[in-house]
């Protein structure tokens, strides 16, 4: 598991909420919750941390709901950090405190390479490239 479960579920739906809404449409936390297959309450506090980071947008009252206001200028690495931080990126995986490039763990020299790597290709996916994905049923949220 190299996300947490929060994270997830926020990859998940924020793709589902890219692919099925707009300004004029937008989608609910059940049928969010449904489509990644979610409970409900965890969604709606995971939907909560990606609007409060500017992932999503919300609306109130009746025709209210959840959509994305320009899912190309969203990256699978903001969604990352706006839910689990940098941690993939910059911790320990031996879980010491003061593991750097200056003074490494036993596994640095090995882990770092591929961190970088990890960052560089999250940075390069799109969520509009992940939804056309789904869409082309490379993919499933469920």
């Amino acid at each position: 598991m190299m996300f947490s479960k929060s994270c997830e579920y926020a990859i998940r739906a924020a793709v589902y909420i890219a692919g099925e809404s707009s300004i004029s449409n937008k989608v609910s936390i059940v049928q969010i919750a449904h489509a990644i297959d979610s409970p409900k309450h965890f969604t709606g506090k995971i939907l909560q941390t990606l609007s409060r980071k500017k992932i999503i947008s919300s609306l109130r009252g009746p025709h209210g709901g959840f959509y994305i206001d320009n899912d190309s200028s969203v990256f699978l690495i903001d969604i990352i950090r706006a839910i689990d931080g940098d941690e993939l990126f910059t911790s320990c995986v031996l879980g010491l405190k003061k593991c750097s490039d200056i003074k490494t763990c036993p596994v640095h020299e090995q882990i770092q390479p591929i961190r970088n790597q990890l960052t560089i290709e999250f940075s390069k996916k799109s969520l509009n490239e992940m939804i056309l994905d789904v869409k082309q049923n490379k993919y499933f949220l469920k």
